[in-house]
């Protein structure tokens, strides 16, 4: 599977009943995350699509069992539509959505979006698209 596969993949299993903006969200977050001028994502992802989505414990869609229950979301189980090629060729093509601006995290709460994401206090809210909220790096997170 080629890097654009795996992100269109990756962006219709974490956000595909989001609409384009959710999509092209989650998209801009894996290529922020690609282009990481610092910290865990630089370090492991090396500027590598494949390391970014295949980072241990980073998306849900990557892991086959969760909470000891086999995961019917994956991105083995997905495969995707021309609209998730097209949000995937958007992104790889250097496009991110503004506002989600430098974000490295996102997650759907299912309540009101939290300040502080993760939880160590590396990420503040930037901007709640669709469900998901999205979290900008502090300083801390470069000396992760």
């Amino acid at each position: 599977m080629d890097n654009r596969e795996l992100l269109a993949r990756l962006i219709k299993c974490e956000a595909g009943g989001e609409g384009d903006n959710g999509m092209k969200a989650v998209a801009s977050v894996v290529l922020n995350r690609v282009r990481a001028p610092g910290g865990e994502y630089q370090r492991i992802g090396q500027g590598n699509v494949r390391n970014v989505i295949y980072q241990k414990g980073q998306f849900d869609c990557t892991r086959p069992v969760l909470g000891g229950v086999a995961n019917p979301q994956t991105l083995w189980a997905n495969p995707p539509e021309q609209i998730h090629y097209d949000i995937a060729d958007w992104a790889l093509a250097g496009n991110r959505l503004f506002t989600v601006g430098a974000s490295l995290w996102y997650f759907n709460p299912y309540a009101p979006c939290p300040y502080l994401f993760p939880y160590n206090g590396n990420g503040t809210f930037q901007v709640k698209v669709e469900n998901h909220c999205f979290y900008n790096p502090t300083a801390s997170y470069f000396q992760s």
